[in-house]
């Protein structure tokens, strides 16, 4: 045999191709993600990743709340009572001592009291000199606020931390500052940490760098890392102290929060406070100490902003979490592997546009594949990472949009290339068609036209399933499809049904060519050989009559089957089949981790219908009981029918035995309702036992058992009923 000349050629043909497609989708790609790259760098992107950080937040189930810490709010109600704000070093020293004989692990003090407010401010400074554990608060000089001293009582730096916020350009904190260095050779501690590390030294942990000259520090089971200018969304970010993102719990309110007036009144118990950190703070609207979160405002909904108190104590819950049940601070990526990220994103938008090519489908394939992404980048954010999602979202279309760009340019020259093989076939007499890689007509001559008997404008962009009876089409789609694959031209005989009815017999020679642009097209020529093949149609007229006999003996074979399976009076399964059903239900249950229910029902009175009204009335009615119940059950549950009286009913993926109830409950009103039957009207009952799998039984049989006796149960309790094994 000699060697194919063609074939060397078309497989080079397709490495050529494949090649192209590759390198025109790699350049795309690292286009549109390096222009991306450089806005996100720019800082553009920024709020955009900010937003879908937050929604991320909202999105996430709330936390358990966290009883180690509690609030002592002053809210409205609290300053009416009170009579003052700020209140006075008198009330102050009273509530510090009703919360000290609670003997709390650490009081913090989140409110200024850098001077005397009488009267009392002898008995405040009485009252805080006795209490070790208390943690006061001072504001560090920055940039935007002057710095507010500790309250003078405090003179210890264990005793003071600073409560500055880091505040984004969109005015919400997303992170916490654990260390301050002001430039006077101290290092300051936030008041957040301050209070942890009190409450974790009654577990002996203390926080220690993980290596010398290390930024990170261990912190119980925890591994603190500071934040650096680029991580995350953030880019050149003020890192200044020792940052890490906010974690937070949930919305405003997810702490237990009581009043202050309610404890000056003694009516908050003493094991609230017991072993706890108790934070004092503003929480009144009019005092304005409120600040904004993730969780401050949505799309749908508008979210409270957050009291600042509220605010430490999601830090100091964080901290605590991190050191005591190793719950991981939110963690990033470096920049490298995130720049990667964000060129696999546009590849894939370049990849999928260029396989599908359609508009609307390229379109929905990069919305599942942005929904994809988002919905990954979500469940990631729930184990602990935060990834960036709007920069490969962006990729990704922009990619997508690059590619249908290209190809709406491809269509354009695809067009001109029509125009003139339509000019050049219609100058030959024998039928002619031309086809595109979907097998649409997209130049025909008037030859051909005339041959199949419709208008050209009819014909233009149609499918030939559109006309051909579908054998016809489907042979032509397939005889497409070898020249499409091979590249080579190929020649084949085929049936072709005109527009009056008249089927003739063809022979077809297809080749490929391309335009300058890369087009692909199939062009076909038809000549017609119906007298040369009519004998060879009477012969495959006769072997269509041979495979009309073989089916109709394979109709037999299903109506024999049936017979087997089915019971003769009902219709319903019968015994072989109810208990391949079962097995079935019972398997994929085991899989699916499921239950199954199975129901065995027996008619009451039934024996009495067929003496006093014979067999036929009581053949009549049972094949009225199994359409009703049929009738009142799912598609997907399986009545049968053992023999006699006895009905069984397979009920798959039920969520639980009420469930069962339901149903039964519903099969006992269905049949109380009176049968007519030959105009005499017959009133029967059901008695029903319930089995689930695996609840009762994993075997088939100890389920159908169980099943049985729990009917016979609810005969013995009176009948209608049903009983549960």
């Amino acid at each position: 045999m000699q060697p194919d000349r063609h074939s060397k050629p078309t497989k080079w043909i397709k490495l050529k191709q494949q090649h192209w497609q590759r390198h025109r989708v790699l350049l795309t790609s690292l286009s549109v993600a390096g222009f991306i790259i450089i806005l996100r760098l720019s800082g553009v992107l920024q709020p955009l990743e900010w937003a879908a950080l937050d929604q991320f937040f909202r999105w996430r189930p709330l936390e358990p709340v966290d009883k180690r810490v509690v609030i002592v709010g002053i809210d409205e109600e609290d300053i009416n009572q009170i009579g003052r704000w700020p209140i006075s070093d008198a009330v102050l020293a009273q509530v510090l001592q009703k919360l000290d004989a609670a003997k709390p692990r650490a009081i913090g003090l989140d409110i200024y009291r850098n001077f005397p407010v009488e009267p009392g401010n002898s008995q405040l400074v009485k009252t805080v000199k006795s209490i070790p554990n208390i943690i006061g608060i001072e504001r560090i000089q920055d940039e935007k606020w002057p710095a507010v001293p500790p309250p003078p009582m405090l003179s210890q730096p264990q005793q003071v931390g600073f409560n500055n916020m880091i505040i984004d350009s969109d005015r919400k904190v997303r992170r916490a500052v654990l260390y301050w260095w002001p430039g006077d050779d101290t290092t300051r501690k936030s008041f957040a940490l301050q209070l942890v590390l009190r409450y974790l030294k009654a577990e002996k942990i203390s926080i220690k760098a993980l290596a010398k000259g290390s930024d990170r520090l261990q912190l119980g089971g925890g591994i603190l890392q500071p934040l650096e200018a680029h991580d995350g969304a953030y880019v050149a970010v003020d890192a200044k102290g020792y940052q890490i993102l906010a974690n937070y719990r949930g919305p405003a309110g997810h702490f237990l929060t009581v009043s202050i007036s309610d404890v000056l009144a003694g009516k908050v118990p003493a094991d609230v406070f017991r072993d706890r950190i108790v934070l004092i703070g503003s929480t009144a609207v009019s005092l304005k100490d409120y600040l904004d979160t993730p969780y401050t405002g949505s799309l749908i909904s508008r979210r409270q902003s957050m009291s600042a108190v509220e605010v430490h104590a999601n830090f100091i819950s964080q901290i605590l979490s991190l050191a005591l049940n190793e719950r991981p601070l939110i963690q990033v990526w470096h920049e490298p592997i995130e720049k990667v990220w964000i060129l696999v994103w546009s590849w894939i938008g370049a990849s999928l546009s260029w396989r599908v090519r359609s508009p609307r489908w390229s379109a929905l394939s990069i919305f599942l594949a942005g929904a994809g992404l988002s919905g990954f980048c979500y469940v990631v954010f729930l184990l602990g990472w935060w990834l960036p999602v709007v920069p490969p979202l962006l990729t990704l279309c922009g990619s997508a949009v690059a590619i249908t760009a290209y190809f709406a340019n491809l269509e354009d020259e695809l067009k001109k290339s029509k125009e003139f093989l339509y000019t050049v076939i219609n100058t030959i007499p024998d039928p002619i068609f031309v086809k595109n890689k979907e097998h649409r007509w997209v130049v025909l001559n008037e030859a051909y036209c005339r041959f199949i008997g419709y208008p050209y404008e009819k014909l233009i962009e149609k499918l030939e399933s559109d006309f051909f009876p579908a054998q016809e089409a489907e042979a032509f789609w397939d005889q497409d499809e070898l020249v499409f694959n091979s590249g080579q031209g190929k020649e084949s005989e085929e049936k072709f049904t005109d527009a009056k009815g008249f089927t003739h017999l063809i022979a077809t020679k297809r080749s490929l060519h391309k335009d300058a642009a890369g087009n692909l097209f199939l062009v076909g020529v038809i000549r017609d050989i119906t007298e040369r093949k009519q004998i060879e149609e009477d012969l495959k007229r006769t072997a269509a009559e041979l495979a009309r006999s073989n089916e109709e003996l394979k109709l037999s074979e299903d109506r024999l089957r049936h017979l087997a399976y089915h019971d003769t009076l009902t219709g319903l399964p019968n015994r072989k089949l109810f208990y391949e059903r079962l097995c079935q239900s019972l398997e994929r249950a085991g899989i699916n981790h499921q239950m199954v229910a199975l129901l065995f029902l027996d008619l009451d009175g039934f024996k009495c219908v067929n003496d006093t009204l014979g067999h036929e009335i009581g053949d009549l009615l049972l094949k009225a009981v199994s359409a009703r119940l049929t009738g009142c059950l799912r598609g997907s549950d399986t009545v049968s029918r053992l023999g006699g009286d006895e009905f069984t009913v397979i009920l798959p993926a039920i969520p639980s035995i009420p469930d069962a109830e339901k149903v039964a409950d519903k099969i006992l009103t269905t049949l109380s309702h009176p049968f007519i039957i030959e105009g005499t009207t017959i009133a029967v009952t059901t008695s029903i036992g319930i089995s689930l799998y695996p609840l009762h039984a994993e075997e088939i049989d100890s389920l159908i058992n169980k099943a049985d006796a729990a009917m016979y149960c609810a005969k013995d309790l009176g009948k209608n009923q049903y009983h549960v094994a």
